[in-house]
């Protein structure tokens, strides 16, 4: 076991140490921990090959790495740093862009464009589609318009329809 990781277990301060102590015991800590996953990676690799399997020696090398996560969590805390990655911004289209971009990658919209959707539906648009992936109408005007007049024929024709059958 690392002595960094020993020393800083009996810590009875209730100061923290400057923060450059910190990142070199977080460093080093890091170290440590890559070398005993290798090592765990490699006992298991011997127990395949001897098929000898031992369950109290794995579950004792990964508890181990377990709390070595846990001071390493520690310390991140400490110095601030997020285990989390931040959720990356979305096109109106739904894609993630990439830090920096000016365009989305999968529909070529400028990241500052407003948002082209569904006249029948309403759901978010790719700037160069002739289709709503939703619900299959066509993009452009004449689809709105004939639509429009699809529904005009139908309730033109349902008085039509009711004279005849009554």
């Amino acid at each position: 076991m690392s002595p960094i990781f020993r020393r800083s277990g009996h810590r009875t301060r209730s100061t923290l140490p400057p923060a450059g102590v910190l990142r070199r015991e977080r460093r080093a800590l890091v170290r440590f921990r890559e070398e005993r996953l290798r090592d765990l990676g490699g006992l298991l690799l011997e127990m395949f090959r001897r098929d000898r399997f031992r369950e109290d020696l794995v579950r004792e090398r990964c508890e181990e790495l377990l709390e070595i996560d846990d001071h390493l969590a520690g310390l991140d805390a400490a110095l601030g740093i997020s285990w989390t990655l931040p959720e990356p911004a979305r096109c109106a289209c739904g894609a993630p862009l990439a830090d920096g971009a000016s365009f989305c990658a999968a529909c070529g919209r400028s990241v500052g464009e407003a948002a082209r959707t569904c006249a029948a539906c309403g759901s978010a648009l790719a700037a160069d589609a002739g289709f709503c992936a939703r619900c299959g109408i066509r993009t452009d005007g004449r689809a709105v318009r004939q639509a429009e007049d699809a529904q005009e024929l139908e309730k033109q024709n349902e008085p039509a329809a009711e004279a005849a059958e009554g």
